[in-house]
């Protein structure tokens, strides 16, 4: 963790934007006291940006609050018009309002009736004529409420789009943002920040969703935040962000195990062929789904064409640190460093140089989110040559991968806070993490040899308990991998379903599960029962297939003995359910 005295150094911010609501947050019935803006300009001050999210008008904005110009962007006419005070640009996220549909809403006695840029506004209870005319006139319109306000904008603009477009200009990415409000039509934006607090004054469902809500109302309120923020940095709330954490599998008692994306360093470890680098490409893809950025430092080319990810490099050329590092300053961009192409005694240097710049970036931006080192041991390792370059001091939000702890330098697994192990010896390789740092291993362990596909070994080292042994959740890269082989693909005989019927006349082998269906329809319906009775089916899918959920599905039809013609249909519903690529992925995948 941080010296929170010195969270406002650059290395250590987690969040670099603090982006305001103006009436009922900042503002008191539309005034701002001193304190609040003093308290903002110390923001502004730790090199953090600071946005305006407001439903107001601009030119009404500006002639309230003069110190408008302390803001980063304003992002004003809830969401519809973003202002940028030091060029004073001005960019429009939606169309002006059409002349007929406000003379339309003048007829119908619509008053008092504001326009801005973009957006509509009025008050209750005009709401149902408004709503009427946006029929009648065929607009594609939508109406957001905030506190009796009747605001009526282009579809899909609200706040929280507003807050995109300005974070994106910014650099910036929401989740090194945090958001603080009070109304209903903070809920968007709220949701699109990292970490959302609401003002003890905000409404109550507004203050249900958020992830802090302060003791102070209005200005005092976010007073209170950038105190907090200046601080710390928000980290004592970090335990609250759930919402964001990253799953890593279930236990046996059906929990999850979860870790944060923020402030954490894992290792995960295992030999040749023990399962890396499928859950490493399903934490990856957990990082993609919920917009995390991450930069691959990838030796030997194991992660080239991530799904997700630009890879840079081939195994003629090796990648430049200057255009890794113009691809991430693209607020969405993530990266493969392929360093095939870089002799053996070369990787190092380059790893670390990369490392250290990557550093940097995030020290301005926030991004990478993530640094993954595929063979760790090959950039950190734990025998330097003299003059080697040393590792990063203060290495944070890393994701190693190695096959042994103890090749990797100690330096670098003192920071690492939660172990995974994969394969036939976890609980050694736990072990061996604790005797490379001279501490005491976990007392029990649950592992008991060696671990089954699609398994594996975590332990905090912060945590008073034992590892814990879970079923990860494959990736979907591995699952369309695992549906190619077990549909379409050859098992060996010893793993090959055989109908041979009541008196084994019978002696059909099916390799894969399309065969399984064409088959199993043209079996007789005695030969099919008689299975089907015994439960053959479900066991061949569990033990061979490995697929427990669906021998569950088909555990459950054997139960319930139906007809041969009902059971045939219900199998082959469960089996194509999980087993049947769409045609989209299927393109998706050709183009890869």
């Amino acid at each position: 963790m941080c010296d929170p005295l010195a969270a406002h150094r650059p290395t250590c911010m987690r969040y670099l934007a603090l982006c305001c609501d103006y009436d009922g947050t900042i503002a008191h019935h539309g005034v701002v006291d001193p304190q609040t803006i003093a308290s903002l300009e110390r923001v502004a001050a730790s090199g953090r940006k600071l946005i305006l999210v407001t439903g107001r008008v601009l030119p009404e904005l500006q002639q309230i609050f003069p110190p408008l110009e302390m803001f980063d962007c304003v992002v004003a006419e809830n969401g519809a018009l973003l202002y940028w005070p030091r060029s004073r640009k001005e960019e429009t996220l939606g169309q002006p309002p059409d002349e007929s549909f406000l003379t339309a809403l003048h007829a119908a006695g619509v008053s008092p009736l504001g326009r801005g840029k973009v957006i509509v506004a009025t008050w209750e209870p005009h709401q149902t004529v408004v709503l009427e005319t946006i029929r009648n006139h065929g607009l594609e319109h939508q109406v957001i409420f905030n506190k009796g306000a009747v605001m009526v904008l282009p579809a899909g603009i609200n706040k929280a789009a507003g807050l995109e477009r300005a974070l994106q200009g910014l650099g910036l990415s929401p989740h090194n943002a945090v958001g603080v409000g009070d109304a209903e039509n903070d809920h968007a934006f709220l949701s699109l920040c990292e970490c959302a607090v609401a003002v003890s004054n905000a409404l109550p469902t507004l203050k249900e969703q958020a992830d802090v809500v302060t003791a102070g109302d209005h200005g005092a309120g976010v007073q209170e935040l950038i105190t907090e923020l200046l601080d710390d940095d928000l980290s004592r709330y970090n335990g609250r962000l759930e919402r964001h954490h990253l799953l890593l599998g279930t236990a046996a008692d059906g929990s999850e195990v979860r870790v944060a994306p923020y402030g954490i360093n894992l290792l995960l470890v295992g030999t040749s062929g023990s399962g890396k680098s499928t859950l490493a490409t399903g934490f990856f893809e957990q990082l993609i789904e919920q917009e995390y950025t991450f930069c691959v430092i990838d030796p030997e080319g194991d992660y080239h064409g991530l799904a997700g990810g630009v890879t840079l490099g081939t195994p003629e050329r090796a990648p430049s640190l200057d255009e890794v590092l113009q691809l991430l300053r693209q607020s969405e961009q993530s990266c493969v460093a392929d360093l095939v192409a870089l002799p053996l005694d070369r990787r190092p240097e380059f790893g670390i140089g990369l490392i250290g710049r990557l550093l940097e970036l995030r020290a301005a931006t926030g991004r990478p989110h993530w640094i993954i080192l595929d063979e760790a041991h090959h950039l950190l390792p734990a025998a330097r040559s003299p003059g080697a370059i040393a590792p990063p001091a203060a290495l944070r939000n890393a994701f190693l991968i190695t096959v042994h702890p103890d090749l990797v330098g100690a330096e670098t697994l003192s920071q690492v806070a939660g172990i995974i192990a994969v394969g036939a010896t976890p609980d050694a390789m736990i072990g061996e993490f604790c005797s490379a740092l001279g501490i005491a291993p976990p007392a029990s362990s649950p592992a008991g040899g060696a671990l089954e596909p699609g398994e594996a070994l975590v332990w905090f080292r912060d945590a008073n308990r034992a590892p814990v042994r879970i079923r990860t959740t494959p990736s979907r890269q591995e699952r369309r991998r695992h549906a190619r082989k077990y549909a379409e693909g050859e098992l060996p005989e010893d793993r090959s379903f055989y109908f041979r019927g009541p008196n084994g006349k019978l002696n059909l082998r099916v390799q894969n599960l399309i065969l399984f269906l064409q088959i199993g329809d043209g079996v007789d319906d005695e030969t099919w029962s008689y299975h089907l009775r015994k439960g053959d089916y479900s066991a061949w899918i569990d033990g061979a297939i490995k697929d427990a959920d669906l021998a569950e599905r088909v555990r459950e039809i054997e139960a319930g003995t139906p007809s041969p013609g009902e059971s045939r249909r219900l199998i082959r519903e469960a089996i194509e359910e999980r087993y049947t690529v769409p045609a989209g992925e299927e393109a998706e995948e050709g183009q890869g």
